[in-house]
């Protein structure tokens, strides 16, 4: 089970004697062991012994995990960065969780953790294994919106949702911060919206990005390229700035698609979600490149994608340049 599919569900960790999170999202993990009753607080119901992967040994672990308390206490044993050490004792770990205490909680943080090992499969029939990996893609777009409704009793739509994790980046950590801002600055206010978003995520980042978007429809290129310069000196990847570029240019191409049939672009802009105040300058952008070019735009950002991942040997910041020159007519 997906750690955010478990939180989502979840007030406590159930009482188990095996606990996996397996992956690399610090953030989940984190989320997870605040779940332990008592272990947050630092009660004295709970003795906990945390070591490190690389310095911790199976005989001093299960020793640990098996000792009783005279006071009753529960005995929670986490293992850190626990890859090699599970590596190294999968035999004696085997043979632990076959016959685990049922006062003590066993903690493991892996990286790894293939499904189809019988250690595995044991600590599933008995334990509980969560993964913890990055989301991507739907996946972390409707992480978002779920968070936003489950926390915060705020509606998100998918392209806010987009929005931020374009702005933000994918580290669900850093996205819960933002969305606890947005949710501070909506008040009252059932719904956040992108203009919500392009206000508080970001902050000079977003100013610049949107200032280079705008020059790349206003035929300023360079200007354009000045403010492309700025974000990759401040180290935002050519990549997420592709993605940023994606997500306002796809809604032209979606605007042109709709003037096929309704002969009408201002209503094919509102209707592609292209902010209020930009319906204007799109619609002169547009006009400028004439259909048969507007209708590229779309050919234009899937092949600047699939370039960026591997498909050129030319520089990324290159192709984002050429792309800014073509996308501008």
């Amino acid at each position: 089970m997906h750690a955010t599919e478990f939180l989502s569900k979840n007030a406590t960790i159930p009482d188990v004697p095996v606990l996996v999170m397996y992956g690399t999202e610090r953030y989940l993990k984190l989320q997870t062991l605040n779940l332990i009753p008592g272990l947050e607080d630092d009660t004295e119901d709970v003795a906990l012994t945390r070591t490190a992967g690389k310095d911790a040994d199976l005989k001093s672990v299960c020793d640990e995990l098996l000792t009783v308390s005279m006071f009753g206490d529960k005995r929670i044993v986490m293992i850190d960065d626990a890859d090699d050490f599970v590596s190294q004792h999968r035999a004696g770990l085997e043979k632990y969780v076959a016959n685990p205490s049922k006062t003590s909680l066993l903690i493991l943080d892996v990286k790894s953790w293939p499904k189809n090992t019988k250690l595995a499969k044991a600590t599933e029939k008995i334990g509980l294994n969560l993964e913890c990996g990055e989301l991507k893609g739907a996946s972390l777009v409707k992480w978002l919106i779920r968070t936003a409704t489950e926390v915060h009793q705020k509606q998100l739509d998918r392209d806010a949702a987009n929005l931020i994790v374009q702005l933000a980046g994918d580290s669900l950590g850093l996205l819960q911060q933002e969305l606890d801002k947005l949710a501070a600055l909506v008040g009252d206010e059932e719904t956040i919206t992108p203009e919500d978003v392009t206000r508080v995520v970001g902050g000079w980042r977003v100013e610049t990005t949107w200032a280079m978007l705008d020059a790349v429809r206003d035929r300023e290129t360079s200007k354009a390229l000045e403010c492309l310069d700025k974000l990759i000196l401040a180290g935002d990847a050519p990549q997420k700035i592709l993605g940023g570029l994606t997500f306002t240019f796809r809604k032209l191409a979606e605007a042109t698609e709709y003037a096929r049939q309704t002969r009408d672009l201002p209503s094919a802009l509102r209707s592609a979600g292209v902010f209020p105040a930009a319906i204007g300058p799109s619609e002169r952008y547009l006009k400028r490149l004439g259909f048969e070019k507007a209708s590229r735009i779309f050919q234009l950002l899937i092949e600047a994608d699939a370039n960026m991942k591997g498909g050129s040997r030319v520089a990324p910041k290159l192709q984002l340049e050429a792309l800014f020159v073509r996308l501008a007519g």
